[in-house]
């Protein structure tokens, strides 16, 4: 981390963006920098990259800058219209780019825009340094919806655009926050549309396989990527009567060893995991091979399933001891090409395609 710059959220941005654009509205003043309050007292200047005005509007537009982080939106620019209103306080409404939720167990209801808690009081703040009266606020992301596709907002039932996001104001450079919070949200969406099993997977390949597999409702499943930890102990926290993890065992057998972050920087392989359990189950040497897919390729199909389904007990173990046995678990383990490989536990509640 040291030596990476930090950036701003969308939230900060659409704040400054819409503040510089009250200033113009109220006062005729044509910022070319403003500054806002983050959340935790500090200071942030934004450069204003556009001002306009029209009969009773007026927009401002500032480009994001994401600092070393690795986000889908860094240099976008949040463009921001605001008018005033006849009504007090401050209405928020969605341009283009910009997404509305569809689905109920997000911070904000369906049918809103997807402008998130913490980034509506910033902004609120915001214009209220510059007027008490009444306002409209829409936000805009060009090319926004595109973006969005490579986004969880599909997924969460956000659609037409991104969210706006952000509660401190501040993007800190390669921090896994916003996907945690994402994941966090698929929970919450899961749990309201009424799931009481959801299926975790690390990825697309895990879903098309869980679908294939099993008939599994639209919200049912959720990718976690490499945060098994904090999804399962998020898991633990809600009203779920089952839980069902789905995956190649290349990343699952690493929960068995306690590693909770799967992703290859932050964790061992699980080549030498599953050679030691083949060796101490089958008495079979799978030292020479160099993936976990390549091991179990490597051995009669009787001895595969015999050998998955330890692998996939032990990780149901681990997975019952990280959730303090909560609720039900079942691990299905399968290969690159979705193929089931063992399994362990009970899946009766997710019903069988096969």
């Amino acid at each position: 981390m040291k030596g990476l710059r930090t950036g701003y959220t969308t939230g900060a941005c659409a704040a400054a963006a819409a503040k510089a654009a009250a200033s113009l509205l109220v006062d005729g003043r044509r910022a070319a920098a403003v500054s806002i309050t983050l959340r935790e007292g500090e200071t942030a200047s934004f450069p204003i990259v556009s001002v306009e005005a029209g009969n009773g509007w007026a927009r401002a537009s500032v480009k994001k800058f994401a600092g070393d982080d690795p986000d889908v939106t860094d240099g976008v620019t949040v463009a921001v219209t605001v008018q005033k209103a006849s009504s007090p306080g401050v209405a928020f409404e969605a341009g283009e780019g910009v997404g509305r939720v569809t689905k109920a167990g997000l911070s904000v209801p369906p049918g809103e825009p997807a402008i998130n808690p913490g980034p509506r009081r910033m902004i609120e703040a915001a214009v209220r340094e510059v007027t008490s009266e009444g306002l409209t606020v829409r936000i805009s992301i060009p090319g926004g919806e595109e973006l969005a596709k490579r986004t969880f907002n599909p997924r969460l039932g956000v659609v037409g655009g991104l969210s706006i996001l952000g509660t401190t104001g501040r993007v800190h450079p390669y921090s896994s926050s916003a996907l945690k919070s994402a994941l966090t949200c698929a929970l919450d969406v899961a749990a309201a549309a009424g799931v009481n099993g959801p299926v975790l997977v690390p990825g697309h390949i895990g879903e098309q396989a869980a679908r294939r597999h099993f008939t599994l409702g639209q919200d049912q499943v959720i990718q976690v990527s490499n945060e098994w930890g904090y999804m399962l102990d998020q898991a633990r926290e809600r009203d779920f009567s089952a839980l069902l993890v789905l995956g190649h065992p290349g990343k699952l057998t690493k929960l068995a060893g306690g590693q909770w972050d799967t992703h290859s920087s932050r964790s061992g392989s699980a080549v030498p995991l599953v050679a030691k359990r083949a060796e101490k189950l089958l008495g079979a040497d799978l030292s020479g091979h160099a993936t976990v897919e390549g091991q179990l390729a490597a051995l009669p199909g009787d001895q595969r399933k015999q050998l998955a389904g330890a692998i996939a007990s032990r990780v149901r173990s681990a997975v019952e001891e990280r959730t303090q046995k909560r609720f039900g678990v079942a691990v299905v383990l399968i290969n690159l090409k979705g193929d089931i490989l063992g399994e362990s536990g009970d899946v009766t509640p997710w019903p069988r395609r096969d």
